[in-house]
């Protein structure tokens, strides 16, 4: 009797920064009793994954599981498969560091489970035409992608079984295209359905060979599906079903495979990642029209047949989309460029720790929270940052020691300033308004600039809907047709910036400004300082070791149908030793009559936590000096006589103040996303909005000026 050979591969991860909670129940509740299963079914033979966070927490928590993988290893019923090691997208490092990080998985792998693995898993299986350079010089033969790959490259259904070989520049690797119907089905129907297709593509195709690949998560992580997997046992009568016609279906490894079977051909693959990933990575409004284009089709019958024309964008799209994703990914080729890295097996800690900060998870979005998710960008910065401070550490030995640097950081052809000492970092923009968007806390490794702006994605439109009701069913569903809401009221919490979050940004309001309007972004705005270009017209140190910038633009403030002249001369001050920005605004009207302003200069800062009660609003009262009480970082308020604010974080013991030489009014308050997540929609904390504000009269060709400092201090 004919058989099909059924390549079944399980990739299980969790990202660097996610919860320790979270591991442990995704290990109870999923992988371990998974394994557990496997075990008593020794004849089903699969491919696994772990990626690298995941396997240092088994190692730290429960070293005994790496035990049970190595019996199977030894027993022939696993085959393991390397990767980056703390998944990051190989397409987007630099070539050295993706090798090195599929290096670092495969002696990980040799040396735990005494394994030489023969193929990788690709993060999100993000494909790039060069990688197969770069897998072949790490020593590895094969990966296995989506359909989708293979159907851009012109193929049909037919064609989407066995594997083919592909190259770059000589350099040769297999690819295996993963049966997309199975992973919808894959736990998500009943066994036998399976078998029933399995039984139909061999009549169909005359199909030879099968690949399933997919996350570990949909076996008991995923919504609904611990108590479909296990408690109603939908693994155990999988694994039996199987075991049941073994006379057909012969469980094989990749790396058999291989040996056992020649190629279907020879193939060049596009840039792609998985279908719903190209469609998460449009721009909002494009991804609102390949909606509709796709129900269209679908309504007319024929998605199928245009199927190999039909794609989104590339994933290199969420750095344009997100400029917050652009900016962690310049960071991570920035400290990877300052890391002097040196052949060998052993990792330097600096090396270590800009791999931890290359974990994908955080530099994108799409049904999962990912960039959304503040704890998961912090953790990008906290590796990035530490690996700075070992390089500097090694540079600098303990002496005090600040330096600038003026070129295009963030790749947009334009040039920003980098302003550094051992205790903070502050990145300046002078096109982008003059604002800082990065502001490190280096002893604590914290990017208090950490937020994110909001704005329209293409899933919005369903938030009311999803508030309306929900629609259950016998078996669960996949993740991607899970529609829920987490909480009441998203529908009104949904607001869009029309500027990025930064900080020092300067505003010119208009009288019906109010907090209310401020927060969501729907006030009067003036001037037009906010997010146009300054010119920098100084950044140098003096003597005594401090670093000075100053950046100026001359613009206008609308008054009824004029335009009025106005200049900002804005200047920044930095010592060796001190956590501190010293600041200088000069505010210059250039016309001829006397105006009313209503200046504005916004922060945006974050603790992360928005509701905690060990990080707060702290201010001082400007007449007695008293501190006034707590209030937590997703409150909202307005103080109309100070010197003094902050934010102070008592779990990692330090706050950030603004000091202002006069009294400024101030409203502060939250900003909070809704996003949609693997288990629904949800409101998400992404940092705090601080607004000093003051009203001026100013003299024709005068000149306010107003001091303020923003610094850090350890308590």
């Amino acid at each position: 009797m004919k058989k099909i050979n059924f390549l079944f591969g399980i990739h299980s991860h969790q990202p660097v920064g996610n919860f320790d909670i979270v591991f442990e129940e995704s290990f109870n509740r999923c992988y371990l009793p998974f394994v557990e299963i496997l075990e008593r079914h020794p004849k089903i033979r699969i491919s696994i994954h772990h990626s690298g966070p995941l396997l240092e927490w088994i190692e730290s928590k429960a070293p005994w599981y790496f035990d049970k993988i190595k019996n199977m290893v030894k027993r022939n019923q696993i085959e393991i498969l390397s990767g980056g090691f703390y998944e990051p997208l190989l397409s987007v490092l630099p070539e050295e560091d993706a090798i090195g990080q599929i290096n670092m998985m495969t002696e990980f792998i040799k040396k735990k489970f005494n394994y030489n693995a023969k193929g990788i898993w690709l993060a999100e299986r993000v494909w790039d035409p060069s990688l197969p350079k770069i897998i072949s010089k790490a020593g590895m033969k094969y990966t296995i992608l989506d359909d989708t790959h293979f159907f851009y490259a012109g193929l049909e259904q037919k064609d989407m079984f066995g594997y083919y070989v592909t190259e770059k520049h000589g350099y040769t690797m297999s690819v295996f295209p993963i049966d997309k119907s199975l992973r919808y089905s894959i736990p998500f129907k009943l066994p036998h359905e399976t078998l029933d297709y399995f039984k139909r593509i061999m009549s169909e195709h005359n199909v030879t060979g099968v690949t399933y690949g997919d996350d570990g998560e949909k076996f008991g992580v995923w919504p609904g599906t611990h108590k479909w997997v296990y408690e109603e046992n939908w693994l155990k009568n999988f694994f039996k079903l199987i075991e049941d016609n073994l006379d057909w279906i012969e469980m094989t490894t990749f790396s058999e495979y291989i040996e056992k079977f020649p190629p279907m051909g020879r193939i060049y693959l596009p840039m792609a990642s998985y279908e719903e990933m190209m469609e998460w990575s449009l721009p909002t409004r494009a991804g609102f029209k390949f909606e509709e284009m796709l129900k269209d089709l679908e309504n007319r019958g024929i998605r199928d047949k245009y199927k190999p024309f039909i794609r989104g964008g590339l994933w290199d799209n969420f750095l344009t989309k997100y400029s917050e994703s652009n900016l962690m990914h310049k960071k991570m080729l920035y400290v990877s460029e300052k890391i002097k890295k040196k052949k060998g097996k052993e990792i330097p800690p600096e090396l270590r720790e800009l791999y931890r900060g290359q974990c994908n998870c955080a530099y994108w979005h799409g049904l999962f929270g990912g960039l959304y998710l503040n704890y998961l960008r912090h953790a990008v910065y906290e590796h990035l940052i530490e690996a700075e401070n070992i390089i500097d550490k090694k540079v600098h030995k303990n002496k005090s020691w600040i330096e600038y640097k003026v070129f295009d950081y963030d790749k947009d052809n334009l040039n920003e300033i980098l302003i550094s000492n051992k205790k903070i970092n502050a990145y300046f923009d002078p096109d982008y308004g003059g604002t800082m968007f990065e502001f490190d806390y280096r002893p604590k490794r914290f990017n208090l600039a950490n937020t994110l702006t909001r704005r329209e994605e293409a899933y919005h439109h369903k938030v009311k809907d999803a508030e309306a009701g929900q629609h259950g069913g016998a078996n669960p569903k996949s993740i991607h047709d899970i529609v829920k809401v987490k909480e009441e009221g998203l529908g009104d919490a949904i607001v869009f910036d029309w500027y990025l979050r930064r900080s020092f940004i300067d505003h010119f309001l208009g009288n019906e400004t109010d907090i209310r309007n401020f927060m969501r972004c729907s006030y009067p705005e003036l001037g037009n300082f906010v997010d146009k270009p300054y010119i920098a017209e100084n950044i140098s140190q003096d003597k005594k070791g401090i670093v000075n910038l100053s950046m100026r633009k001359t613009g206008n403030i609308k008054e009824g149908e004029l335009f009025l002249p106005v200049s900002i001369l804005k200047s920044f001050s930095f010592s060796k030793e001190k956590a501190e920005i010293i600041s200088n605004y000069e505010i210059t009207n250039m016309g001829d009559k006397d105006i009313d302003i209503w200046f504005g200069i916004e922060f945006n800062l974050t603790l992360l936590a928005g509701d905690n009660e060990l990080r707060y609003y702290i201010s001082k009262d400007s007449h007695h000096g008293k501190e006034t009480g707590k209030r937590v970082l997703n409150s909202v308020g307005e103080i109309s006589d100070t010197k003094l604010f902050g934010m102070k974080d008592e779990w990692n013991r330090f706050q950030v103040m603004l000091n202002f030489g006069e009294t400024a009014s101030l409203w502060y308050f939250p900003i909070e996303t809704v996003s949609q997540s693997e288990d629904g929609f949800e409101k998400t904390y992404q940092g705090s909005a601080i607004l000093a504000h003051w009203k001026i009269n100013l003299k024709s060709m005068g000149t306010k000026n107003i001091k303020l400092s923003l610094s850090v201090e350890e308590f």
